[in-house]
């Protein structure tokens, strides 16, 4: 069966995709910027590891406009696991104390929580993902 030019016109394009995303990353950002002015001690530290991955998922749907949303969710929650098992190395730790970028992206401090609250942002990131036109063309039946 053909796709209907209907069909089509319903699945928004690679760069309206990317815009979508680049505008969440934004958001994203301003969010977690706003959640440590607002409060402050483990919520805010907890809530920033959350957005962290979101933000982290939303650059990966920029990077790759027609990715599922449970792909982009494990990679963006591998790639901050991964950042965050590297602070046992110390490594992230010396690139902190020479950059204030290397600070913000790898943090210097292992953190077992930071484990869990990473998969909340993660699970949040492909709920919402999930309830976005997909960007792919419809299948064939």
């Amino acid at each position: 069966m053909r796709e209907t030019s209907a069909a089509r016109a319903s699945v928004p394009g690679a760069a309206v995709v990317r815009a979508a995303a680049a505008a969440a990353a934004l958001l994203t950002v301003a969010a977690g910027l706003g959640v440590r002015s607002a409060a402050g001690g483990d919520v805010a530290k907890y809530a920033g590891d959350a957005f962290y991955t979101v933000l982290i998922h939303a650059l990966v749907v920029l990077l790759v406009p027609r990715v599922r949303p449970p792909t982009a969710a494990a990679v963006a929650l591998v790639f901050s696991w991964a950042v965050e098992l590297a602070q046992l190395t110390g490594v992230p730790a010396e690139l902190s104390r020479q950059s204030a970028v290397a600070r913000l992206v790898l943090g210097s401090t292992f953190n077992a929580p930071d484990l869990l609250w990473y998969a909340v942002g993660a699970a949040l990131a492909w709920a919402v993902h999930s309830q976005l036109p997909s960007g792919r063309p419809p299948a064939r039946a």
